[in-house]
């Protein structure tokens, strides 16, 4: 299945290597890169990505307002948060900014892939938060008492 995807994240380098990650999948399209929140919301309206993936800690607009932005322009658009902070209060404004996902970068290299797959297939799961690198899942914000699952039902 095609799947056209947005990379928002302040560092070339990060940019570059999730391009190079998500591309490796027949079919998977890095259409944007975005150094900065505010040109994450400008792409995202004017391209309409299937999902976006997002650094919290981005100049100009951080991840948690751009993904409420890009939701407002791009309803379709379902949005991964990719950061290094690893609390619940963090999980709980993630999600309540309406993103699907929230990937530690720590453990994005074994998780982006199915976090993207949930969201962009036909067949999407309830937003989630990924496993930490401990191998322990974290919790999601919206039934904190549930861990995370697997993506097998993908």
């Amino acid at each position: 299945m095609p799947c056209r995807i947005l990379v928002a994240d302040d560092h070339a380098v990060v940019r570059a290597g999730l391009r190079t990650l998500l591309e490796s999948r027949p079919g998977w399209q890095v259409c944007a890169e975005a150094a900065n929140g505010r040109e994450a919301v400008e792409l995202a309206g004017k391209l309409k990505p299937d999902v976006a993936v997002l650094d919290i800690g981005m100049p100009l607009l951080n991840g948690i307002e751009a993904t409420r932005q890009i939701r407002q322009v791009s309803p379709e658009t379902e949005v991964l948060i990719l950061t290094m902070h690893d609390s619940e209060q963090m999980v709980q404004k993630v999600y309540e900014a309406g993103a699907r996902g929230y990937i530690l970068k720590d453990v994005a290299d074994s998780t982006l892939i199915s976090a993207v797959r949930c969201c962009a297939g036909t067949n999407r799961s309830p937003p989630r938060a990924w496993p930490r690198a401990s191998g322990t899942p974290a919790r999601t914000a919206r039934n904190p008492s549930n861990a995370a699952k697997g993506c097998a039902a993908c």
